[in-house]
């Protein structure tokens, strides 16, 4: 089952490395391999949430998620974007964006680090969002309890999660405002800060908006189906999501992809000026991350493991976090990678404990009753 779901990102990483020491040399081999390991870190909370949305799509949009979805990912997401970033931030065309990138790299990554504030702005707040609405909402399994549950409680208030993402953008916009006039004499990106963070809010309300009618307008047509069946004496298998619920499900996931990805994108050059290493380095990470998340939905991890959706999602809101505190001040990608490793970690293993714990009451159930019926045959 490994072998054949992360076949393809093996032949790739291969070709990949390959190419990288035949065309640039081994510093290329390295760096590439390097750049593969800081996605993989850097997303394996993208692919449990992803995963999370990805069991409740049909086969045939589980298909286009590794095929369509992941051209977007690493054409658009990991080669485009910073192409576009820096066609936009200089006022440039695309082709002369390029020339910069090949030619003049550390310009390049000047104008790239330019646009950060307002990048980190929309995935900060569309991550932030994604975070609020799943801490907000009453769930039956509870990981951390003594803060979910009074969040459970407050989630009740409506339009709670908008308030409170509002408010946290306008702290970040108005103390970067600050930072910048102390430092600069000027702070002429803080209205940047918050047009690209109510970007990042509405892009999330709107995709999430339609995606949630249609989900909904599927789940009337089924619960009607299944009251005809059951008045015919026929029963009616849950079908998973297709159509324009699939459709609006799909645009979602590549949203929430794309916001998991700034943060990448934004690291690698830490590391690299060199677009095409950039971009090799990161879509061979992004491959792992796409087989990744269908493992975990044909393994039924989610399930068995049920704490790791709040670690993901606890993953989700430290790095909404560490995005929006990026506006201003530099954190190391390590710190990064390593907070989202570690809560999902955490929650594996609180996951193991309860199962454990489950099968402990289980098997003390049946010695119970055991015991209780050989009692009365006596």
């Amino acid at each position: 089952m490994i072998l054949r779901t992360f076949r393809w990102p093996l032949v790739i990483t291969a070709l990949g490395l390959a190419f990288a020491a035949w065309q640039w040399g081994w510093e290329a081999f390295g760096i590439v391999l390097i750049l593969s390991i800081l996605e993989i870190s850097l997303s394996f909370d993208n692919a449990v949430v992803n995963a999370g949305i990805l069991k409740r799509m049909n086969a045939f949009w589980q298909r286009l998620f590794l095929t369509v979805g992941i051209l977007i990912a690493v054409l658009g997401m990991r080669l485009l974007f910073p192409v576009a970033i820096v066609a936009i931030s200089a006022q440039v065309g695309p082709v002369e964006a390029v020339r910069l990138a090949l030619d003049e790299p550390d310009r390049y990554e000047s104008l790239v680090t330019d646009a950060h504030p307002a990048i980190a702005a929309f995935g900060g707040m569309f991550l932030l969002m994604i975070f609020l609405d799943f801490i907000f909402e009453d769930r039956d399994i509870k990981w951390l309890g003594w803060i979910e549950r009074p969040l459970a409680r407050l989630g009740k208030v409506d339009m709670l999660s908008v308030c409170i993402a509002l408010i946290v953008l306008l702290v970040s916009a108005l103390t970067f405002a600050a930072h910048a006039h102390i430092s600069t004499g000027h702070a002429d990106k803080s209205a940047t800060v918050l047009l690209s963070g109510v970007a990042g809010l509405i892009t999330y309300l709107m995709v999430g908006g339609l995606s949630g009618y249609f989900e909904e307008r599927l789940d009337d047509e089924e619960e009607h189906e299944q009251e005809e069946a059951r008045a015919e004496g026929k029963q009616v298998p849950v079908v998973a999501l297709a159509g324009r619920a699939a459709f609006f499900l799909f645009l979602y996931l590549e949203v929430l992809d794309a916001s998991f990805s700034f943060d990448g994108v934004i690291g690698a050059f830490a590391i690299t000026n060199h677009i095409f290493w950039m971009a090799l380095g990161l879509g061979i990470g992004a491959l792992y991350v796409r087989s990744l998340t269908v493992y975990l939905v044909r393994q039924g991890t989610l399930d068995d493991y049920v704490y790791l959706e709040h670690g993901a999602h606890y993953a989700i809101g430290a790095l909404a976090a560490i995005l929006l505190i990026t506006i201003q001040h530099e954190i190391s990608e390590i710190i990064t990678g390593l907070v989202g490793v570690v809560l999902i970690a955490a929650s594996f293993l609180s996951s193991v404990r309860r199962n454990k714990a489950l099968e402990t009451a289980e098997a003390k159930s049946v010695t119970s009753d055991e015991t209780t019926e050989v009692s009365s045959d006596a």
